[in-house]
């Protein structure tokens, strides 16, 4: 799939929107709150090398995150050593791109790039520095 920046920001604004884009619904507001969910059943649990791999940016149980239709889900406070809310749902591509849509900030984070090796310390970086950039 190829997109541009202003694309992706679309994107994630539609979804920050709960499916309103430039005043027209496209999807409802309940198809993005279940896609939004966590649909894992409790004690579900990866194999191979998935938490070691991601770490932090893993959708498990261990880091307070699960799994929606499309999107890593925060699901618990305190677990995950990244700053978020719960209920804040990101998806990264394998070669480094990634974004995050937080409701209770009303904000979306995009970063765009193709590095896969370099791909997780730009992540957490960039989730550091959007959530000390917020000023109330």
């Amino acid at each position: 799939m190829v997109s541009t920046a202003r694309d992706y920001a679309r994107f994630a604004q539609f979804l920050l929107n709960k499916g309103e884009l430039d005043g027209v619904r496209l999807v409802s507001r309940k198809t993005i709150e279940l896609m939004t969910a966590n649909h894992l059943p409790a004690g579900t649990r990866y194999g191979g090398d998935i938490g070691t791999r991601f770490a932090a940016l893993a959708p498990t149980p261990e880091m307070g995150q699960g799994f929606g239709l499309g999107f890593a889900v925060r699901t618990e406070a305190g677990l995950n050593p990244l700053p978020g809310s719960v209920g804040d749902y990101y998806w990264g591509g394998a070669y480094g791109t990634y974004f995050w849509v937080d409701p209770r900030e009303d904000m979306y984070v995009i970063l765009m790039m193709q590095a896969p090796a370099q791909r997780l310390p730009f992540r957490y970086q960039l989730r550091q520095f959007a959530y000390q950039a917020i000023v109330d």
